[in-house]
């Protein structure tokens, strides 16, 4: 999974902006200037709290939103506005596994009508499209002879085996994966991070990896991007991101995963962050984390930080007027 110098995916100051509700509410900037690329054959993980506009920023580039400001690029063409119309022959390259698998399944549509839709809908014919679904079933490590059966008649690890094969019927470059493996018990997700991972090995798939499971994501990717209330505040090689966390959100979120070892889990620094995530509505002035960081100064309340190299000879880069040292 190495990346190449081209990105597949360019995604610049992205902005999303909901509508407040006719004068009773402030509207809400869930995502505020995000940039970010993932390079081909290239897991970038995307991590944070809950309601840090994570999802929202990888419905954006797939378009099931269309972003208020900024560019989404993939392949060297802006994505960013386009109609339907010229959307649909991009879907192909685009895909998305969902939070929850059972709720992403149509409960009325059998196994192979599920995976053979985005073939159909591409103009394939029904033989071409069934055949496709039988040949998905056994990449995903599905029972073929089970093709005709309905969602609620399997597990949720064999559900989300579904949804990664319907993702994977038109031949994408780039899924997003959206907290693929949140849903399901701790052994069940360790049998779809060895399958997304085979899959990537064999087709040469690029993910961006959403997820609050920091165990997971140092697992899987190559990269991460750290979120904290619809910004990034730290992107880098995954080794250097946990090795040495330059951003205080960033050392927080690290501290409070658990340790395998007993003895260093009990002797080990635990940061704890006061208070909860202002509202995205009302987002406090300068640096959004200050009211919570353990360092904030007086610039840090007035002034927002840009997202910069870290240090020299490094490719981390962090949004902190006063980042910690590697």
């Amino acid at each position: 999974m190495t990346a190449t110098a081209e990105p597949l995916l360019s995604v610049r100051d992205v902005t999303m902006t909901f509508p407040g509700r006719r004068g009773r509410s402030a509207p809400v900037r869930a995502v505020d200037g995000v940039s970010f690329h993932v390079a081909a054959g290239e897991t970038l993980g995307l991590v944070g709290e809950s309601g840090c506009g994570k999802s929202t920023t990888g419905r954006m580039i797939v378009r099931l939103l269309e972003p208020t400001a900024g560019s989404v690029t993939y392949d060297g063409r802006d994505i960013s506005h386009l109609r339907q119309r010229e959307l649909k022959p991009l879907r192909r390259e685009l895909q998305m596994v969902f939070q929850d698998p059972h709720s992403s399944l149509n409960p009325r549509q059998t196994v192979a009508r599920i995976i053979a839709d985005p073939l159909l809908v591409q103009g394939s014919s029904a033989a071409e499209a069934r055949k496709r679904a039988v040949e998905l079933m056994e990449l995903v490590g599905l029972i073929p002879e089970h093709i005709d059966r309905y969602p609620h008649e399997f597990s949720g690890g064999q559900a989300q085996r579904i949804g990664i094969a319907r993702s994977l019927a038109t031949g994408p470059r780039l899924i997003v994966a959206d907290e693929p493996v949140s849903a399901l018990d701790v052994s069940v997700q360790a049998q779809i991070v060895n399958l997304m991972e085979r899959l990537q090995r064999e087709l040469g798939l690029a993910y961006l990896f959403i997820a609050h499971d920091l165990s997971v994501v140092k697992r899987v990717c190559d990269r991460v991007a750290v979120m904290y209330l619809g910004r990034i505040v730290e992107v880098g090689d995954k080794g250097t991101v946990y090795g040495s966390p330059a951003h205080p959100y960033t050392r927080a979120l690290l501290s409070a995963v658990p340790l395998p070892d007993p003895a260093a889990e009990r002797t080990r620094e635990r940061i704890t962050l006061l208070g909860d995530p202002p509202s995205p509505a009302a987002p406090p002035p300068g640096c959004t984390f200050h009211p919570r960081c353990p360092k904030a100064q007086e610039i840090c309340r007035s002034e927002a930080p840009l997202l910069r190299i870290a240090s020299a000879g490094e490719a981390r880069e962090v949004a902190c007027h006063f980042p910690e040292a590697a």
